[in-house]
């Protein structure tokens, strides 16, 4: 159900829920992650309400948004009674990197697999995983159905030998962790005067952009949600987004409404070459953000992301008067094996 939303901050600190979910939590993140006010970039585009949600300032492993998803995650897990949890990815995978925090946090064993030969790069990109106590095995370069099989077989094996393995991944368990960021945004807006009417968001795997758009939907779509495709096409990121969607409605038993309703706008023009690929605009926007806010993004999620926002300030699709936030979702650690990929710094 959803409570009636009050404007005074100290009744919102008293009745903090707005959305009622029914899954397990294993809570990880015990505090709201920053909304930080971007008054440098405001002066510079001659935009003011200009905000950046912090997610990558998270209290467990540098960060990053799939620390929502996996409180879900490791809490179905626990409700199974497991006792390792599988996860797969490459080297620089933040799924990755977070599962292994969130599996040493919980108590629980933690297997990843990386779909990458095992080399001095590799092994350099995923230590981080063994820092944090997780088993490493590297399947060479397969693609994500072949590495998805492997990690079934491994779990049969795991299940053979008497272990209780979890694979992490769901995408409608996972999107639960947007849900709940989509009112924790909601409550900093209002709490905080900013009244947020955009959020940018990148496009990628879906469960975080679907459990946002989801809980805007809950909470009367007081956001018009931007997503910045870094990774697919239109018409496979919107079938993706849809799906999720439609999983979290019949999952939570709540909405009603179909995908198509959302507020949504799905922005193309950011994505350059290519998943993971560099482009021109998201280094700049990497430079501009890193020396004006002081804050690092990296190549294949964020600089693309922030570029976007970038653009639609400046050509004024977000217009003045209308307050925007866009949502850094993590990833710095990736920034260190990216130095290649700087045109104007690599030369």
């Amino acid at each position: 159900m959803i409570q009636e939303m009050r404007e005074d901050p100290k009744a919102m600190k008293q009745n903090p829920s707005l959305i009622q979910l029914q899954d397990p939590r294993f809570e990880i993140l015990k505090n709201p992650t920053p909304l930080q006010r971007l008054e440098r970039t405001e002066c510079k585009l001659d935009h003011s309400g200009l905000y950046v949600k912090r997610d990558d300032m998270m209290e467990v492993a540098i960060g990053g948004n799939k620390l929502r998803s996996l409180e879900f995650w490791v809490g179905e897990a626990l409700r199974e009674a497991a006792d390792v949890l599988l996860v797969a990815g490459g080297p620089t995978s933040n799924q990755c990197r977070l599962t292994a925090a969130a599996a040493a946090i919980a108590g629980l064993d933690c297997i990843v697999f990386h779909n990458a030969i095992s080399d001095p790069t590799s092994e350099r990109d995923s230590f981080l995983n063994k820092v944090l106590g997780a088993s490493v095995r590297f399947l060479v370069a397969i693609d994500e159905t072949q590495r998805a099989e492997e990690v079934t077989k491994a779990a049969n094996q795991l299940r053979q030998d008497g272990r209780r393995p979890y694979i992490v991944g769901n995408a409608v368990i996972g999107g639960l962790g947007y849900v709940r960021a989509a009112e924790e945004l909601l409550l900093q807006s209002r709490a905080s005067g900013a009244d947020i009417r955009h959020v940018i968001l990148p496009g990628s795997m879906g469960p975080t952009e679907a459990g946002f758009i989801f809980g805007n939907h809950l909470l009367g779509n007081p956001f018009h949600v931007h997503l910045i495709s870094v990774e697919y096409g239109q018409a496979e990121l919107a079938a993706r987004i849809d799906k999720i969607f439609r999983g979290l409605a019949a999952h939570t038993g709540l909405g009603g409404a179909k995908f198509d309703d959302a507020h949504l706008h799905i922005h193309m023009d950011y994505l350059g070459a290519g998943y993971g690929k560099p482009s021109a605009a998201c280094e700049k926007a990497i430079m501009e953000f890193a020396r004006t806010e002081g804050f690092f993004l990296e190549h294949t999620y964020t600089g693309k992301t922030f570029a976007g926002f970038l653009d639609l300030i400046q050509g004024g699709v977000i217009p003045k008067g209308e307050a925007a936030c866009v949502i850094h979702t993590g990833g710095v650690p990736a920034l260190f094996s990216q130095f290649e990929l700087f045109q104007s710094l690599s030369h």
